[in-house]
């Protein structure tokens, strides 16, 4: 295994087990959800970047449709076949492995796509360009995004993300994004700060001084788990400065 691979290993060790792999409450899912207006009865929904899919399980119970859970690591997709199994959801989910950027389903083949924390990975509106084709006319797309929320984020902030999402940008910004790919926005709202702590940074948190000692002997993989830790106190101490937004819009066909 190469230092790359070995690092993300790292990575994924320091993320397994969490209830989520980013922000996330079921209500800001249900309040998304809600900006969702036209949904046929039925409705066709894909989940793209799903994680071990706790949105997931909140859209299954909360839509009659058909769900298909597409992400790239298989033990997500396992974790979240276990915990569907549990909730008596499984018959509602179908689960892909891939890549979102290469997704293999054929055009408007949805009515909701989803994406709870995983655009960034190939870009905010790099992924409203290339999924828009699995719209179908009229279908939905809701999508949080780590955002600046002030126009002035304090500099250690600031500095942090520019190691860590270069990419990130301003709500102002997002929302030309979201009508320059031609959508029709239906709305957009800021991720409560417990959505933050409550299944992620809080459990995240507990796991990191046992990660220190198994990694007490390895510089590379301790750096990793210091990243977290800087991510969880950039957060503790500039709250207010970014955020995760939803952004809910309409493919108008």
């Amino acid at each position: 295994m190469d230092e790359e691979a070995r690092l993300f290993e790292v990575f994924l060790e320091v993320q397994r087990g969490l209830p989520r792999q980013g922000p996330g409450a079921a209500q800001s899912t249900l309040e998304a959800l809600a900006l969702c207006r036209g949904l046929p009865d039925r409705p066709a929904v894909l989940d793209v970047g799903c994680g071990p899919g706790l949105q997931t399980l909140v859209l299954a119970d909360a839509l009659d449709g058909q769900i298909t859970a597409v992400d790239l690591l298989q033990e997500y997709l396992d974790s979240l076949i276990r915990r569907a199994a549990a909730a008596g959801l499984a018959e509602r989910l179908e689960v892909l492995a891939g890549d979102m950027a290469q997704l293999p389903f054929p055009d408007r083949s949805f009515d909701l796509i989803w994406a709870e924390g995983s655009a960034y990975i190939m870009g905010f509106e790099a992924a409203f360009r290339t999924w828009r084709r699995l719209l179908k006319p009229g279908g939905c797309l809701a999508v949080t995004e780590l955002t600046w929320l002030r126009p002035d984020p304090p500099d250690e902030a600031l500095a942090f993300f520019r190691e860590e999402y270069p990419a990130m940008t301003t709500l102002e910004a997002n929302l030309t994004s979201v009508k320059a790919c031609g959508y029709e926005l239906l709305g957009q709202f800021t991720l409560p700060d417990a959505a933050w702590w409550d299944d992620y940074y809080t459990p995240l948190a507990a796991k990191l001084p046992q990660l220190k000692q198994r990694y007490a002997d390895d510089p590379a993989a301790l750096e990793v788990v210091a990243t977290t830790e800087r991510e969880i106190e950039v957060r503790r101490r500039f709250w207010d400065s970014y955020g995760y937004v939803f952004f809910v819009a309409r493919n108008p066909g």
